[in-house]
């Protein structure tokens, strides 16, 4: 395999604090390589180093010569007064070309923009945050990259779309480094592991494989470190008991020894702080009386104008109970909690809810979090004192739970990362005692060590949790039930597997069924062949021809129709001989298809 980047004896830091030394690394062709590792190791740093756009303190960073590298941010810049169309034709190499306007609606159409009511036409403006990051999306896709770089591609995403991006990066031609910390997305999508760690050798650990495979080598590293310093430590203890035998021991021959005992301190510190795990202290705090009914909707409905999201649903939720809610943007997730907690009243049905109820809830937008705030104000707003699980604890000192050192407390919050302000609202979160937790997309930026940690507390809160979350391997762990809104009504899995299997046996009747009268279906192009390199580029790019192709012909046999043309020969002449040329074109290329195909 090619080699398409290398990087060489790296370093970065900022404000005096070292994110990476030393660090070497190189991506080859054809690797989907996944980072990981915990916030504030310079992920995000890393990516923009390979991409070029952030410069090393020192070391250095080779490409192959005309590799073009896409970028698909945290938080892409769109112009919110461009079209979808306008924005992803930015990413093309030129923008004018037919063939990138077809390429950029066959996108769109993969995308299912028209199925969620969107045009070409829309403004960007008009967009959800995960539709903002799928036009983003298909605006890097359009420069044909060698190497597609992804920080964080499935937060705002919803469980359908990143079911597409899946099985999309498990056939694309181009090498991708991938930040997440979805942990069955990067199973998926993944045959190699990064884990960016200064407590690693050199501060990179990279494992061939899946993040399965990952798992398992890394428990095996561990285990040794741990074994090496416990070896070390004993050593250390002998070394140190002789030294403190008195003068008589330590002659001018023991120098070698007494110069050892010093290394062997030195090695065991180091150890120490490799092996030593920083964790955030969550823990959620159960209102004193918590019913054992807490809520009760009883045949509810819901719809807005002529678009009904549920009907006659019902569900009792109780003291121990654990929901979770999966489904498209829009699909009436967010609709259905505030049904349940009396936000919005149903247009039929009822819900009871107890007089008892204390709510927690975490807000996915963050609207919570004022930017202009210190983290410390954030928490305590006045005085120095939080009031923590019955008692008095000083703001700082539970700040350090969450892993905020006093810079960082002083700081406001419009400073923190995106994994620091989710700390920052579990951190608030924490001082409510609850008896439900509403958790809406909860897991959006943290590091894999927080959700681990966030999983087995929300295992041991005694009151009922209402998750809403993209995370599927997150939600298996937490939640018992899994509801989805879907075609009018509410479907009931017990399992994330169980969902899964329902949405690709309804994918398939989706396509299957049969179409409305006066369509056609597009004829399934092949998949990609092992060809030589020109006949393959060729072979990718017959897709979006044909496709781009049949738009235009259909578009000029829609104008051919138009009555005003009956009584100019000339011009329906001359448009009945555009028509011809692109029909011979089209049954050249689909020629060429089975060319290719028989070639391969």
């Amino acid at each position: 395999m090619a080699v398409l980047v290398n990087g060489h004896d790296l370093s970065k830091g900022f404000s005096g604090r070292h994110l990476f030394d030393a660090l070497a690394f190189g991506i080859s062709d054809g690797e989907r390589i996944g980072l990981i590792g915990p916030n504030g190791a310079g992920k995000s740093t890393l990516l923009k180093m390979i991409l070029g756009s952030e410069k090393p303190d020192s070391g250095t960073i080779a490409r192959k010569q005309g590799l073009r590298v896409a970028y698909l941010s945290q938080t892409p810049e769109l112009a919110p007064e461009s079209t979808i169309l306008e924005t992803i034709l930015e990413g093309a190499l030129d923008p004018y070309e037919w063939e990138s306007t077809a390429r950029a609606l066959e996108l769109l159409s993969k995308l299912a923009f028209d199925e969620a009511g969107l045009s070409e036409d829309t403004l960007v403006g008009a967009l959800s945050g995960g539709w903002r990051k799928k036009v983003a999306l298909a605006r890097e896709l359009m420069r044909e990259p060698n190497l597609l770089l992804m920080d964080e591609p499935t937060n705002h995403l919803d469980v359908e779309s990143i079911l597409w991006l899946e099985e999309f990066l498990a056939k694309v031609p181009f090498a991708t480094l991938t930040i997440t910390h979805d942990r069955l997305f990067l199973n998926r999508i993944s045959n190699c592991i990064w884990e960016l760690d200064r407590r690693n050798p050199n501060g990179l650990l990279r494992v061939e494989g899946d993040y399965a495979t990952f798992c398992e080598i890394k428990e095996q590293h561990v285990n040794a470190l741990e074994r090496k310093e416990t070896v070390l430590k004993n050593t250390l203890r002998r070394e140190t008991e002789w030294l403190r035998r008195g003068p008589a021991a330590r002659t001018t021959k023991q120098t070698a020894r007494i110069n050892r005992a010093g290394d062997l301190a030195s090695n065991v510190e180091a150890l120490e702080g490799l092996n030593k795990v920083q964790s955030v202290g969550i823990v959620f705090g159960t209102a004193e009386s918590t019913p054992k009914k807490l809520i009760e909707a009883k045949k509810i409905s819901k719809s807005y104008g002529d678009r009904k999201l549920f009907k006659d649903f019902s569900l009792l939720l109780q003291r121990g109970n654990r929901i979770g809610l999966l489904g498209p943007n829009g699909a009436g997730k967010s609709t259905l909690i505030k049904l349940l907690l009396g936000v919005e009243q149903p247009d039929s049905g009822s819900v009871e809810r107890s007089d008892q109820l204390q709510i927690a809830y975490f807000d996915q937008n963050r609207e919570h979090l004022d930017p202009n705030l210190t983290v410390l104000k954030t928490v305590c707003p006045q005085g120095d004192h939080v009031f923590f699980r019955g008692n008095y604890t000083h703001v700082r000192s539970y700040l350090d739970r969450f892993l905020f050192n006093v810079e960082q407390s002083d700081s406001p919050v419009s400073k923190l990362s995106g994994g620091e302000q989710a700390r920052l609202l579990i951190a608030k979160l924490m001082l409510r005692e609850a008896n439900i937790l509403v958790l809406d997309e909860p897991t959006n930026d943290l590091d894999l060590p927080t959700l681990n940690i966030l999983e087995e507390r929300l295992k041991d809160f005694e009151g009922a949790i209402v998750l809403v979350s993209h995370d599927r391997y997150f939600m298996d762990q937490v939640v018992d039930r899994i509801f989805v809104p879907a075609d009018g009504h509410i479907e009931e899995f017990v399992g994330v597997g169980q969902w899964e299997a329902w949405q690709k046996d309804r994918a398939k009747r989706s396509k299957s069924a049969p179409l409305p009268a006066g369509s056609q279906r597009t004829p399934e192009l092949p998949k990609k062949l092992k060809l030589s390199y020109n006949d393959q580029r060729e072979f990718d790019q017959m897709e979006s021809k044909i496709h781009g192709l049949e738009a235009k012909l259909e578009s000029l046999t829609l104008e051919s129709q138009k009555p005003e043309l009956a009584s100019s020969s000339s011009k329906l002449t001359k448009l009945t001989a555009e028509m011809a040329e692109l029909q011979t074109e089209i049954d050249r290329l689909y020629a060429r298809w089975s060319e290719l195909e028989t070639k391969g």
